[in-house]
């Protein structure tokens, strides 16, 4: 009968956490098993990253053309949300780059060539033009990156002197002069660089045009030598060197970092668009697909592989990421349902050692953060926000007897002991009520039989993650729960904890605010939704 009385109080106990809209049909009960004693992987410190494009107004696919003014030619910088929303991530990692990256001309030094806006032109690549960065545009928007404190990896040109074969390949020599004019420039005016990366996706079969990887690793080393020289004299931090911002293709990335040699390349950047294109009626069904979701772990992992084996110097990023190509999914990607496949690809990613992971967009297409125009986040901007508030460096192994449908993902906490899971629930069928320990089989802190237990001796044998250092004052956790508004899946509007995230009346990020809990309360996981649970007491010697 106790027993009974148990399971009752615990079912109503979640049923109080789940939202009316979304009460589900079921509720099941899952075990989770965090192995807190090592890290399976490290992140960088900033692992969460968006880019910035150079795509025009007139930048179009299926009758929609989602991009307006919102590339790194034509965004207005003097907006107060944008700034805004940059800055509550303290600091957000920003790419500069994109498809027309290696059209970019650089408006400095010895340049021979007119140096135009882009422009349509059906028979330039991916039916545009030659496009000019003029240098007072570059002030403006470093000023305003540096005044945001964004940390910069600016895209520059692979191109530049070559001519095109056959197919897509390109072949001859690149003509780095307006490129180390450029870098001369940035470093003159003291503009801070955390990272110059060379092309946009010329790796492999490519997308437009191809360069070999036999010359591409000459020219990173021709790069290389670029940077040594003109940050030779220069106080200015050394920027890493990133390449090749492409889709992986095993044979072409081994063969760059072969010819290149160590400590050339810092960084090996690879995209991922593994939703496939933005028009698909799929779109949804995919993103609710589990099975569909972990089949790109096998690229991460083959990316990870080969780095170690041919480049250990260097470190594997995502440099490139919007779930849908070709712009994203219209009222997908800018709706709610995106985050459980841009969350889901944080967490797996990370887990295969990825140092960064740039998501396409921080504004432009349908995939981006923040809606164009206005710069109203999106959903998927308050997922990546969380991550990078909650979810630290260490990755944390985790086993689970839940259904496939229920992703579990952990970390140490970031910038405080203890560790952070992120659930996704892709059922809508069933809520989850989950247990959690560290899977350590013994009895945690024994005491004498004379001594009285106290009410902390007492939690500690069910909750066997509450460790020696626990303290009244940590037997809480924080909950993080993200739904959508009046259940609508497609919906942009994001709701955390019941409560709607817009920007204030004065034009801020929202707080966002967690739901207190006490460590012996349930946790529980409404169908369709996702959750950041802080455990702040959680006995986890890798996070130590």
């Amino acid at each position: 009968m106790g027993f009974k009385v148990c399971i009752f109080l615990l079912f109503l106990g979640c049923l109080l956490l789940v939202p009316e809209i979304t009460m589900a049909r079921d509720m099941k009960r899952a075990s989770i098993v965090i192995q807190g004693a090592s890290r399976v992987a490290v992140t960088d410190e900033n692992f969460v990253c968006a880019t910035l494009d150079w795509w025009p107004h007139d930048k179009c696919n299926y009758d929609n053309c989602p991009w307006g003014y919102s590339s790194v030619i034509n965004m207005d910088l003097s907006r107060p949300l944008l700034a805004k929303a940059i800055q509550a991530f303290k600091p957000l990692r920003i790419r500069i780059g994109g498809s027309l990256q290696d059209q970019v001309i650089y408006d400095v030094g010895s340049l021979k060539t007119p140096c135009y806006p882009f422009r349509k032109m059906s028979s330039g690549l991916f039916g545009f033009s030659k496009g000019c960065l003029h240098m007072k545009r570059w002030d403006e928007l470093h000023s305003f990156l540096t005044k945001t404190g964004a940390i910069v990896t600016f895209g520059l040109n692979a191109l530049h002197g070559r001519h095109k074969l056959r197919g897509n390949a390109w072949g001859g020599a690149w003509n780095h002069v307006n490129t180390q004019d450029f870098i001369n420039y940035t470093v003159s005016n003291g503009y801070a660089i955390d990272s110059w990366e060379f092309g946009n996706e010329l790796s492999g079969s490519g997308v437009g045009a191809s360069v070999s990887a036999e010359l591409y690793g000459k020219d990173v080393i021709v790069l290389r030598d670029i940077i040594e020289k003109v940050y030779k004299d220069s106080r200015l931090i050394k920027p890493k060197l990133v390449a090749p911002g492409g889709f992986y293709e095993q044979q072409w990335y081994t063969k760059l970092l072969e010819i290149s040699g160590p400590d050339v390349v810092d960084v090996v950047t690879h995209h991922i668009y593994n939703l496939g294109s933005g028009n698909d009626p799929q779109l949804v069904k995919k993103i609710l697909d589990p099975s569909y979701l972990s089949r790109v772990s096998e690229t991460f992992k083959n990316v990870n592989k080969t780095i170690q084996e041919h480049g250990p110097w260097a470190s594997p990023w995502v440099g490139e990421s919007g779930g849908a190509y070709n712009s994203g999914g219209r009222n997908v990607s800018n709706t709610f349902i995106d985050s459980f496949w841009y969350l889901d690809q944080l967490g797996m990613s990370s887990k295969h050692n990825t140092k960064v992971y740039c998501r396409q967009t921080l504004v432009g297409g349908f995939y981006g953060l923040l809606e164009k125009g206005t710069f109203v986040p999106n959903p998927d901007y308050y997922s990546a926000l969380l991550w990078h508030r909650l979810m630290g460096k260490g990755v944390l192994a985790v086993q689970t007897d839940g259904p496939p449908q229920l992703r579990v993902y952990a970390h140490c906490s970031k910038g405080r002991e203890g560790v952070t899971l992120l659930l996704i629930n892709l059922s809508n069928q069933s809520d989850f009520t989950v247990s959690v320990s560290n899977g350590v089989n013994v009895a945690l802190n024994v005491e004498s039989k004379k001594r009285k237990k106290s009410l902390l001796d007492t939690l500690k044998k069910p909750f066997s993650w509450i460790g020696n250092k626990a303290s009244d004052g940590y037997l809480n956790r924080e909950e993080y729960h993200l739904t959508p508004e009046n259940g609508e899946l497609r919906s942009k509007t994001m709701v955390l904890n019941g409560k709607p995230l817009k920007p204030t009346e004065t034009g801020d990020i929202p707080n966002l605010e967690p739901v207190i809990r006490g460590v012996n309360s349930p946790v529980c996981v409404s169908s369709l939704s996702m959750s950041f649970i802080v455990l702040p007491s959680f006995d986890a010697s890798a996070c130590s």
